[in-house]
């Protein structure tokens, strides 16, 4: 089944989820909050699975969350995390009698699957609480909006003398491809890529397996090719991306046209070698003196207008500035170690705390009703430790004074204005006009 030229009708749209309780307080308190998901889970078995013999000196739980807080307090090597447990001491725990090396040892033996097991888990708590503040009327007709990226992590410092002599390229740790949901702000699935010059559409196959029908895929030119877009109309996903440049195209309907506005529907590529299966839909328009060109598989101008259209490509910045959390404002551009697996374990304990800032953000801004671009996202990292040190509530500090203080100020993203096209001046398409043909891929995947 592929999709049609119209979106489903209205009874088949998603209804909103119930609205959950609000989020307590304590959510405020990050490190509180861990300690009790933390403790949820082990009852469910997630900590390590019962062994036999003596137990270990160091329990699961104190060296994942002894990790996952030197994340958020922006600490740097593995020496702060032996720190933490031998001298300082994490929440309840005793200091533990251990050696710096007995710390690097357990984490490279025990891997990455406990943490991403409290990824996922995490994420099902915080995307039912964060229902009450998810933005369902941003495009109404989809189930869900998701904006894809992939990045390249940053190079492994030259600590060890193998490593002295490589050049940058070779000293990447490889990529991480997520998927983010828009309306919630959230991480809703990740990948790790062992070699940094993997193909990003690969990854993004994995990433949108499983959607459900009818959600929105929000991607840049690093996507952009006809199999990929024609393999999304067939999993009935709807989907937005620029127009790359010096693509050939046919001309196959228009919509409205006044001087370079343009809404059509076209077939990707004008020649045999390369074509996609699917009539999609241009629309541009100037805006300055930047001719923007979309185009999207939803065929329909009434259901998804140029203004919305620009607006929703507008979000997809939403990702990029997710990264921008993860790699600049918690650290992970600074690795505690060369070793892949101690890199990935810091990949994923970032993550988590990313997840548990964006949620934080999203509350405050619903909270305080404000856009949440208006919230900072840098000074909320850099206040969040300070604030819960004091015994204050970031969330209530934050919607209570951040005028005053700063922590909310207008948003600086430039808006994107495209034209408004009333209904009536739509030319409507024309009966038994031919919707897929036969296909061409020239292996540009």
């Amino acid at each position: 089944m592929v999709l049609q030229p119209v979106p489903p009708p209205l009874e088949r749209r998603p209804t909103p989820p119930p609205t959950p309780l609000p989020l307590p307080p304590v959510v405020g308190e990050v490190e509180s909050f861990l300690q009790t998901l933390l403790g949820d889970l082990v009852l469910d078995g997630w900590a390590t699975p019962a062994q036999r013999g003596r137990p270990p000196i160091l329990p699961a739980l104190a060296l994942w969350g002894g990790l996952l807080v030197c994340v958020l307090r922006g600490w740097s090597s593995q020496l702060d995390l032996w720190r933490l447990l031998s001298e300082r001491r994490l929440w309840a725990y005793p200091r533990f009698a251990l050696s710096d090396q007995a710390v690097y040892h357990r984490l490279a033996r025990d891997g990455t699957a406990p943490l991403e097991r409290l990824f996922t888990a995490l994420s099902m708590v915080l995307a039912s609480r964060l229902a009450p503040y998810a933005q369902h009327s941003l495009a109404p007709f989809a189930h869900g909006i998701y904006a894809l990226d992939t990045t390249t992590l940053d190079p492994v410092a030259r600590r060890l003398a193998d490593l002295k002599e490589q050049p940058a390229r070779a000293r990447l740790p490889g990529k991480v491809g997520g998927l983010f949901d828009v309306r919630r702000q959230q991480w809703t699935r990740i990948v790790t890529l062992p070699d940094a010059d993997a193909n990003d559409k690969e990854s993004a196959r994995a990433l949108v397996v499983g959607l459900p029908p009818f959600s929105l895929v929000l991607f840049d030119l690093g996507y952009f090719a006809f199999q990929w877009f024609d393999d999304l109309t067939a999993a009935q996903l709807w989907w937005v991306s620029r127009l790359r440049a010096k693509t050939s195209y046919r001309l196959e309907h228009v919509f409205y046209q006044d001087g370079e506005t343009l809404d059509a529907l076209v077939w990707l590529g004008a020649y045999r070698a390369d074509r996609g299966r699917h009539v999609v839909r241009l629309v541009q328009f100037r805006q300055g003196n930047q001719l923007r060109q979309y185009i999207t598989n939803l065929r329909d101008p009434e259901t998804l207008p140029m203004a919305l259209i620009a607006t929703l490509y507008a979000r997809r910045w939403d990702v990029e500035m997710a990264a921008q959390l993860i790699k600049q404002h918690l650290g992970l551009r600074l690795w505690w170690s060369s070793k892949d697996t101690v890199v990935l374990q810091q990949v994923w304990a970032t993550l988590i705390i990313a997840q548990i800032v964006q949620a934080l953000r999203v509350e405050i801004a619903g909270r305080a009703g404000v856009d949440l671009f208006e919230v900072s996202l840098p000074l909320l990292v850099k206040w969040l430790p300070r604030l819960a040190e004091n015994g204050d509530d970031p969330v209530t500090v934050f919607v209570t004074d951040g005028v005053r203080l700063g922590f909310l100020r207008p948003s600086r993203r430039v808006p994107i204005t495209a034209p408004h096209i009333p209904p009536e001046a739509y030319a409507p398409a024309p009966v038994g006009l031919a919707w897929t043909r036969a296909p061409r891929y020239a292996g540009k995947d």
